[in-house]
């Protein structure tokens, strides 16, 4: 009988890609969902993509709430916590954020860890493993946590580490046999299942809109998403990846030689990519009015790299070319009109 394997989240963009990794593999698969009016697009994302979909069933649940999770890992083998209310989107206040994210994960332990799930497999962050963003250059692995007290730190940052934190703190006082394993991604890129999934690779789109009037000094590690939900996936069964963080990372690539990619690959359709650079002082400006871009002014000119080595050497996993990436993911952005 096929193996059980609950997917948090299914509407969000890295759980699309595991419930089809999963379905293709022959899993039994569940998902959560907070309305049910989500599930005809669940649906029509898989079949677009030609998936065979009756091993899918659903659950209503919320992550800030307690009803539904039990149910939902009943008889389950293992859980994909991917859900995160923590994209471009998301409120820009620490309150706001880090209930959904520490309080969410610590629900679905306590309800994986009743049902007796072998293993829960958490996306975390790769900046979570990342010095000060103003130090100089780095390259780092799994063994980095950031120190919660630097400054300038994003809600977003503070609220995947207290995330991970809270679930590797949890598992320290857990006695029975679930494990517990974190992946941590860097700049999620890659093709879109509908317009309704497109979480990270909104920052693919502001280029191709030509909503990006330049180029700043950031650089982003490149991931593909169908990679990503494949480390997922075989950190799930894997004996050796029970109790290890795992980066999930590519190469590193500045936001000039990304639209550089599109515009020599995508030929008229990335004609409103920028060419030019922004200076520093600039984007800072504007950040004044974009809670985005406050975000990201402590990256500028630093290039913060990881090394994915544990998950190559345990899992066997490489991530793809990059380029490949963002053109699979700018051609699927103009496929389904999301831009």
């Amino acid at each position: 009988m096929a193996e059980t394997v609950l997917v948090t989240g299914g509407t969000g963009y890295i759980a699309g890609w595991c419930l089809a990794g999963l379905l293709q593999q022959g899993y039994q698969v569940r998902t959560s969902l907070r309305s049910p009016d989500k599930e005809a697009g669940v649906r029509a994302a898989l079949s677009g993509l030609g998936i065979d979909h009756h091993r899918l069933t659903f659950f209503i649940a919320d992550l800030t709430r307690d009803e539904g999770w039990d149910a939902a890992m009943i008889g389950c083998d293992y859980v994909l916590h991917v859900a995160s209310p923590l994209g471009l989107d998301a409120p820009q206040h620490l309150d706001d954020m880090v209930a959904p994210a520490r309080d969410g994960t610590l629900r679905i332990l306590r309800a994986a860890t009743g049902a007796g799930v072998r293993r829960v497999v958490m996306t975390s962050a790769a900046t979570v493993a990342t010095p000060p963003l103003q130090s100089p250059d780095s390259l780092s692995d799994e063994t980095v946590w950031f120190d919660p007290a630097e400054t300038n730190v994003t809600p977003y940052r503070h609220a995947k580490r207290q995330a991970e934190r809270a679930a590797w703190d949890f598992m320290a006082r857990h006695e029975g046999p679930t494990t517990l394993t974190t992946v941590l991604p860097g700049a999620v890129f890659g093709p879109i299942m509908s317009r309704d999934t497109l979480g990270s690779v909104q920052v693919i789109a502001r280029l191709l809109q030509g909503r990006a009037k330049g180029n700043p000094r950031l650089g982003f590690e490149v991931v593909d998403v169908r990679d990503l939900a494949d480390l997922h996936i075989r950190a799930m069964t894997a004996p050796a990846a029970a109790g290890q963080r795992l980066l999930a990372v590519g190469r590193f690539m500045w936001m000039a030689e990304i639209s550089q990619v599109l515009r020599d690959r995508l030929g008229d359709a990335a004609h409103k990519v920028p060419t030019r650079a922004i200076p520093d002082w600039l984007l800072r400006l504007l950040a004044r009015f974009d809670p985005l871009l406050r975000g990201l002014t402590p990256n500028l000119g630093r290039a913060h790299r990881h090394s994915a080595e544990k998950a190559r050497l345990l899992l066997g996993w490489q991530a793809r070319p990059a380029e490949d990436t963002l053109i699979d993911c700018a051609t699927g952005l103009i496929h389904h009109k999301a831009l």
